[in-house]
């Protein structure tokens, strides 16, 4: 097949969860077909900045074609358009003109699927929130497969996304919880869809303890024992309130030995303390390494649609402490049984002290994660489930009705 993925950032050194799936699912779909990635021109996810050259590149496997943004975008209007589209009094307009405020903006690629999009058998968007998804896919309804990534957040109940969720041709779920979430705002018939999470290689794990931590982490300041947070550090992933209970942790156990790493891309500021170890953006081997020698990876977020690191550390055998306001992580966290979850600060207190001082606790609940991991998240079943949507949606492509693009 002829397929296109059509994603707002793509690159090997781009730090996102929903971007790094595009990628590893780009890659893995090459091996059989014709891959093309649709993308923009932009590193920063907050700006849409135009950083990388217009046109066409190769990137592993995968033909990757960029288009630029026509504009970066504009943080005040962002600002006001978020206040009106959530108020609960926007009109459809209102609440469409979030989606182009948040960019990013690429008519070059709309051109193309205006143009073009007829030609791929399939075409693939990741997330439903970015203006180049939901701009583009109704131009190509008959033959979208939609990878929502929708999180339980405000942007889940705005009128508009009622309809938008009815019009592709398939949709690609990470999550139970995610399906669930989507397919009860559907307004229309319900596409048919899959649940495939994240595909992950078998890793050998190397069994590590506190006297044999990576000589190369040493040297970058890690001391054991540590807990690890990998991935952006910003606000909207909960880092904020993460820093604010492992801090109040610290100070009313001043005698404990514990150490939190964060490694990614920081968009807020990470305080001075002797016991957080903010490493930036880590190449693969560190993030290895990291995973494999932390007590517990830590995810604060509120709003997930799949955690690709937990699926990580789970992999590497290594269990995680999750915030239990996430229904997905906190379903992830039983299914697995590979997790403790918390809900405030006092819970928080709990699972980590218990996470840091059984030892035999954190082992279990690693080596069941991995297990699940295992049985679940491994390449051929994952490609499997997605070979068997892309047979049926361009099966009846050619009998599915284009739907009209949205207003604006």
């Amino acid at each position: 097949m002829k397929l296109a993925c059509v994603v707002h950032r793509y690159g090997t050194d781009i730090a996102g969860g929903s971007e790094a799936h595009c990628r590893q699912i780009a890659e893995h779909l090459a091996a059989r077909h014709d891959v093309t990635v649709l993308t923009s021109c932009a590193r920063d996810h907050i700006t849409w900045r135009n950083e990388w050259p217009e046109g066409r590149s190769t990137v592993g496997p995968v033909t990757v074609r960029r288009f630029a943004a026509s504009r970066q975008r504009s943080l005040h209007r962002f600002a006001s358009a978020t206040e009106l589209a959530f108020s609960g009094t926007a009109t459809e307009a209102e609440q469409e003109a979030w989606f182009v405020e948040n960019g990013p903006e690429l008519p070059g690629l709309l051109d193309h699927l205006r143009q073009h999009g007829a030609n791929y058998d399939a075409v693939l968007f990741w997330a439903f929130r970015y203006a180049e998804v939901w701009q583009g896919l109704p131009l190509v309804a008959e033959r979208a497969i939609l990878v929502p990534t929708a999180e339980d957040d405000p942007l889940m109940r705005v009128d508009v996304v009622g309809r938008f969720f009815a019009r592709p041709a398939g949709c690609v779920y990470l999550t139970p919880e995610e399906q669930t979430l989507v397919e009860r705002r559907v307004e229309g018939p319900i596409p048919p869809s899959c649940i495939i999470g994240a595909g992950l290689d078998p890793v050998t794990v190397v069994p590590t303890s506190d006297d044999t931590l990576d000589a190369a982490l040493v040297a970058r300041g890690v001391r054991a024992p540590y807990l690890l947070y990998l991935g952006r550090i910003d606000p909207n992933k909960g880092c904020g309130d993460l820093l604010r209970h492992f801090l109040r942790f610290r100070a009313e156990a001043p005698g404990r030995r514990v150490q939190l790493v964060m490694a990614g891309p920081a968009s807020m500021p990470v305080p001075t303390h002797p016991d957080v170890l903010p490493l930036g953006f880590v190449d693969e081997p560190t993030r290895a390494a990291l995973l494999s020698g932390t007590r517990a990876l830590m995810m604060p977020s509120r709003y997930e649609s799949l955690s690709m690191v937990l699926l990580e550390a789970w992999n590497h055998a290594r269990p995680a402490i999750v915030n239990a306001h996430c229904d997905v992580l906190r379903g992830q966290a039983i299914r697995a049984n590979g997790a403790l979850y918390y809900r405030n600060f006092d819970e928080f207190t709990v699972v980590t002290g218990r996470m840091l001082d059984d030892a035999s606790l954190a082992t279990t609940l690693g080596q069941q994660g991995q297990g699940y991991v295992a049985r679940e998240y491994r390449w051929p079943q994952v490609v499997a489930k997605l070979e068997a949507l892309l047979a049926t949606v361009t099966a009846h492509g050619s009998r599915r009705q284009p739907v009209a693009p949205t207003a604006g």
